[in-house]
């Protein structure tokens, strides 16, 4: 009997990303943190959504990179 290994998350990857009940991948927006004074209130309304990553290559590589991302984001182990 041939052992399968487990792979490891990347903890940034899985911090950035989410996986929807649908299965969409979603992200936040960059550049909330600080340095918004002169920032529209407009665009600070839009740093709150979510976008889908809809480039299939960019959802390959997230998903090579956090493989358990869909099983464990609802129902953390332990």
């Amino acid at each position: 009997m041939t052992k399968k290994y487990k792979l490891k998350t990347h903890k940034a990857t899985a911090k950035r990303f989410r996986v929807t009940g649908t299965g969409k991948l979603v992200r936040t927006k960059g550049g909330k943190s600080h340095l918004r004074r002169r920032t529209p209130k407009r665009t600070k309304r839009q740093f709150t959504k979510m976008l889908v990553v809809g480039n299939s290559m960019e959802r390959r590589r997230v998903h090579r990179l956090a493989p358990y991302l869909r099983r464990y984001k609802a129902n953390p182990p332990g």
